[in-house]
Parts: structure tokens; C-alpha cells; sequence
């Protein structure tokens, strides 16, 4: 990798060393975190520091309070999660710049950690201010960025911040990007890719970028009945499915740039039909030419599309997964997702294939298909995850070059 890391910062002992970390975790409505995994794959780089006797100084951002400070968005509410996961005391402080931030770090001693309050109580962190960003770190002595959900954001204390530091990647954002490379910028081929979604128009960017990188490209979900009706599947239409019919020209397009590019695109060949949007619904499996014309709703994929998506992940050696393959929330409309995602991790566990999988859905469907464990890697970043698989360069990570 290009890109700076903790080996490179040189002696911690003493210094106070400030993470930028992305603790932007759900809760409910009684401000009890419901997932801690956010927490948990940061305490990694946490622990290092502090082994190294740094005085660890963690700033994140928290929900969207839109410059201004809020009970509902105060990074109070976490504190005892994260000396859950740390084992160790967690002090607090009401604000992230200011004599009382500096006073208290003033007071630390090495291997002590201090959580500061939201970033985002300040309009001038999504602004990416300049000034603003030398507050933030001037009782620090060294810049950790952990925090790649958010890199492809320029905020204050994702760029501005780590230009004014000696500055280094987190084990956590250094174990995403070693992923994502190994992925997509140097993989070893033959190169699948599964993406999934409701609309073409939602993943032009990636599409329009896989189609030129992987040697195989499948199509699944609502996006799917686009392409298909793309390719002369008059079956697929606006009263059965989810296709956009002002989007055909587009996927036209794509299908082309595939051709040229020699990548395989992959779509459904029979698909999983319902006549109600709901749990255990009366279905059953067509083939394409045999899709009610209108009345019923098009939920997963078949048994033969499994067997064909299974059949070319045993040819291939890298897979990257964005997206789900059907309705996966409600089963057994989540068959088709579960089948591919086991086979895939049975190919992982066997050491076959690496797998890379990310965004929201996708982490819940390998969750929901009892595989999220068993894959090469499962990114967290949702919006950033999917700007790197576009093929955009993330600010948050661009700054970290060495």
C-alpha cells in the first residue's frame, strides 16, 4: 500500500495521538446502542495506541444535528460501550474544541483515552474549515484517520485535520483499503461481480465502472428487470417489475461497453413471482417467457439462475458483492440471495475464492443468510464503500498517501 499507517508515526510514547473514528452507531429511542460493530473494529487500533503509550484523544461525528448540540446527538450516549469494548475508563468531555478539551487532554496521562463530543455540533466540520480543523488538532501531537466510512467526505476532520499533523491510517481503514485493492485495483482474476438494488439509475457510476474492471458482472434485483427488458425480454414490463422503461437505452449502453471490455453480464433466466408484497406469499417459479403480464410481482430468482450465478463464482477467484439478489427481508423471498452467499462462502472457507462484500443491505443479507463471518471481508462503509467501487478517489483516503 501507498498509504501511511501507524509503523510509520515513529514513537507514540507520551504524544497525544488523535483519532479520527467513526462512532455513528444505531440506537434507540432510550439511547441504547443496538449494534456495537462500529466500536468494536476501532478498539484494534485503540489498543495499539495506548500499548504504545499514546494519549489517545477520539473525535467522531454522530447522526445529523446540523450544527448545533443535542441530547439525542451527543456522543455521551456511547461512553459505556466503548469502555465495554476497551475493558478500560473512558473520560468524557462536552466539546471538541475549546480551553476545556485542551485543559483536559493537558491532564492525561499515557494510555488514557478521552472521547470528545460530535463533531457535527459544529457547521464548520461538513465545511471542511480550514480553521476550525487547526482547533480540532492543536493539543495533538500525531493524526489517525480510522474512520473510512466517511472518507469520501471531505469534513474538517477527515482532510483539512490530517494536513496539519504527521498523520497515518488506523488498522481499520488500513485493513479496508488493502481489501478493496486487492478487490478491485489488483485482483487476482477471473473477477465476478454481484450487484444488486432497486433502480439502474441508483448505480450508474458503479456499473458504468465494473463493467470495464471485472471479467463477470451479475445483475440482480429490481435493477435486473431493466437489463432484461433491455434485451428483448417484452415479458418484463412496468405492471410486473421494477423496470425503468426511460432506462433501457442506458443499459443498452452498458451491455455494449461490457461486450467491448469482454465482460460477461449475468442476468436472471427464471425469477420467483408473487401475487402480494409479503412474508410466506403464495409464489412461484417462471421461466422469462412465462412472467404474468401484470397482477403479480417479481420477488427473487430461481433455481436455475442459482445453479448459473454458483456455477461461475466456482470459475472465478476475487468476488466483490454490493446488493442483494431479491427481497431478501422476507423470506422465503431471501432464497436466492442465501443460496449464492453460502456458496460463495463455502468457496471462501475453502480457500478459493476472496470475497469482498459492502454496503447497507448487503452486510444485513449475509447477516440474514448466516454468512457475514465467513467472507475475505465485509466493509461497514456504506456511501464511501460504493464511491471506491465507482472508481472515485475518496478525499478521507487520498490525504493519508504517502
Amino acid at each position: 500500500m501507498n498509504y501511511k499507517t501507524i509503523d510509520d508515526l515513529g514513537n507514540l510514547n507520551g504524544k497525544v495521538v488523535m483519532l479520527r473514528a467513526d462512532l455513528n452507531v444505531p440506537m434507540d429511542e432510550n439511547f441504547n446502542v443496538t449494534n456495537t460493530a462500529r466500536i468494536d473494529r476501532t478498539v484494534p487500533t485503540i489498543n495499539e495506541l495506548m500499548n504504545k503509550g499514546a494519549k489517545v484523544v477520539i473525535i467522531s461525528h454522530f447522526g445529523r444535528p446540523e450544527g448545533k448540540g443535542d441530547i439525542k446527538n451527543s456522543l455521551t450516549h456511547i461512553v459505556k460501550n466503548l469502555e465495554k469494548a476497551l475493558g478500560k475508563k473512558v473520560t468524557f468531555v462536552d466539546d471538541c474544541i475549546g480551553e476545556k478539551v485542551n485543559n483536559a487532554i493537558a491532564s492525561m496521562s499515557n494510555n488514557e483515552v478521552l472521547l470528545l463530543e460530535n463533531l457535527r455540533f459544529y457547521n464548520e466540520e461538513k465545511k471542511g474549515d480550514e480553521t476550525f480543523a487547526e482547533e480540532l488538532v492543536k493539543p495533538a501531537d500525531f493524526y489517525v484517520s480510522d474512520a473510512f466510512s466517511t472518507a469520501h467526505r471531505a469534513h474538517a476532520s477527515m482532510v483539512a485535520a490530517a494536513k496539519l499533523r504527521p498523520s497515518a491510517m488506523g488498522r481499520l481503514m488500513e485493513e479496508e483499503v488493502k481489501a478493496l485493492e486487492n478487490a478491485l485495483s489488483n485482483p487476482t482474476r477471473p473477477l465476478i461481480a454481484i450487484v444488486g438494488g432497486s433502480k439502474v439509475s441508483t448505480k450508474l457510476d458503479l456499473l458504468n465502472n465494473l463493467v470495464k474492471k471485472v471479467d463477470k458482472l451479475v445483475i440482480s434485483g429490481g435493477m435486473a428487470h431493466t437489463f432484461m427488458r433491455a434485451s428483448g425480454i417484452n415479458t418484463v414490463n412496468e405492471a410486473n417489475s421494477l423496470v425503468q422503461m426511460d432506462m433501457l437505452d442506458t443499459a443498452k449502453e452498458i451491455m455494449q461497453v461490457a461486450k467491448s471490455n469482454n465482460c460477461e453480464i449475468i442476468l436472471p433466466q427464471d425469477v420467483v413471482v408473487s401475487k402480494e408484497f409479503k412474508p410466506h406469499a403464495e409464489n412461484k417459479t417462471v421461466s422469462l417467457d412465462e412472467i404474468p403480464a401484470e397482477g403479480w410481482s417479481l420477488l427473487d430468482v430461481g433455481e436455475k439462475t442459482i445453479s448459473s450465478i454458483n456455477s461461475k463464482l466456482d470459475e472465478c477467484k476475487t468476488l466483490v458483492w454490493n446488493g442483494p439478489l431479491g427481497v431478501f427481508e422476507m423470506k422465503p423471498f431471501d432464497n436466492g440471495t442465501n443460496r449464492v452467499a453460502q456458496h460463495a462462502a463455502e468457496l471462501t472457507q475453502a480457500g478459493k475464492l476472496m470475497s469482498v462484500a459492502g454496503g447497507g443491505d448487503t452486510v444485513s443479507a449475509l447477516e440474514n443468510a448466516g454468512v457475514a463471518n465467513k467472507f475475505s471481508y465485509i466493509s461497514t462503509a456504506g456511501g464511501a464503500f460504493l464511491e471506491w467501487m465507482e472508481g472515485k478517489e475518496l478525499p478521507g483516503v487520498a490525504v493519508l498517501k504517502k
